[in-house]
């Protein structure tokens, strides 16, 4: 039932654009004990049905440009094959600080952009009166 759980919330956070995977992992690892390797690698086979529904509901609501996403998919493809190789030879206590590491710097970055955000209503919001 935990595993179901985990599932289910990836897939809302995925489907909502901010990184499902990234969630799975930290799930993982967390609440189920998987090595760090091992999450990564179930987080991989999580990414391709769920990527798949997401560009088949991007396509059909005309939201993808090709000549933007085909290069950043190319690349991504690439790096994914370096990333891989190189998390495979990586011991796991240095691999979870490096993902540890690449979770705070996602929350400082989504506070930040959380920030501006705020600020440029609140300018909007003054600049109106």
């Amino acid at each position: 039932m935990k595993e179901v759980l985990m599932g289910f919330v990836a897939g809302i956070v995925g489907g909502l654009g901010m990184g499902g995977g990234t969630v799975l992992i930290l799930l993982l690892t967390l609440f189920a004990k998987v090595e760090q390797p091992i999450a990564q690698g179930a987080n991989v086979i999580f990414f391709i049905p769920t990527a798949v529904a997401a560009i088949i509901v991007f396509i059909k609501n005309k939201n993808i440009r090709f000549k933007v996403g085909l290069p950043i998919c190319i690349w991504g493809v690439i790096g994914t094959f370096l990333g891989a190789t190189l998390s495979g030879r990586l011991p796991v206590p240095i691999l979870r600080k490096c993902f540890g590491a690449f979770l705070i710097l996602i929350a400082i970055y989504q506070i930040y952009s959380f920030y501006k955000r705020y600020r440029k209503a609140k300018n909007r919001n003054t600049s109106s009166k």
